[in-house]
């Protein structure tokens, strides 16, 4: 059956950006989180397209492997696909152009739904509902079949799946730096060592790799 499976940035303090502008749609504070995962192997090849082999090979690489490793569908929020920063735009496709990274179905969660599905070159495919979260990842897990529904963000959606216990899988990528400011993601997972096993693992960049592994029960 599909886990339901999700990789966030975080700093040590617990916050993720807030601040996204349209020019600036992730936040002012996302390169300092992410200058790791942007500087590994996987990163550059999956996202950027470079298949010269450049980049980190070490033990942030490893888990960027992993998080797109198994993938059968992405459900993400309508900031994330962009939406939000471009709410007249009808032509909207989303920020990566005409082959997006994912080659899957991709549900984004949207108040402007119905909307008409949105095939692109490279497999990607993206679908938008107006629906609950528990709803849309059924619909994502059955069209991801033996593979497993990622969690693409933003924050809301991110919280939304884990105050409703839906995540299965969670790796956090704690940066260590101290953003003072920004969405607080700790608070939401209080308790959650009682339904998952927690391992850490630090990388020679300095990045604490958390793991939340739902046990059975």
């Amino acid at each position: 059956m599909a886990r339901v499976r999700m990789d966030m940035f975080t700093s040590l303090d617990g916050h993720t950006p807030a601040d996204s502008t349209p020019e600036d749609p992730m936040g002012q504070d996302w390169g300092r989180l992410t200058t790791a995962y942007a500087a590994t192997r996987t990163f550059r090849q999956s996202v950027l397209g470079d298949t010269s082999g450049a980049g980190t090979t070490g033990v942030d690489d490893r888990y960027a492997a992993a998080a797109v490793t198994g993938i059968g569908s992405e459900v993400m929020g309508a900031a994330m696909f962009g939406l939000h920063a471009h709410p007249d735009d009808p032509d909207w496709r989303g920020w990566w152009g005409d082959t997006p990274p994912f080659g899957m179905p991709v549900y984004i969660l949207t108040h402007t739904a119905p909307r008409p599905s949105l095939p692109m070159n490279g497999g990607t495919t993206f679908h938008f509902r107006d629906a609950a979260v528990e709803d849309v990842l059924a619909e994502a897990k059955e069209a991801a079949g033996d593979l497993d529904v990622r969690i693409g963000g933003g924050y809301r959606t991110a919280r939304a799946v884990l105050q409703a216990g839906l995540v299965d899988d969670l790796h956090l990528l704690v940066t260590p730096i101290f953003l003072g400011r920004g969405h607080r993601l700790f608070d939401d997972l209080v308790g959650v060592e009682r339904t998952h096993a927690l391992t850490t693992e630090v990388a020679e960049s300095g990045v604490i790799h958390v793991t939340l592994t739902r046990q059975e029960s």
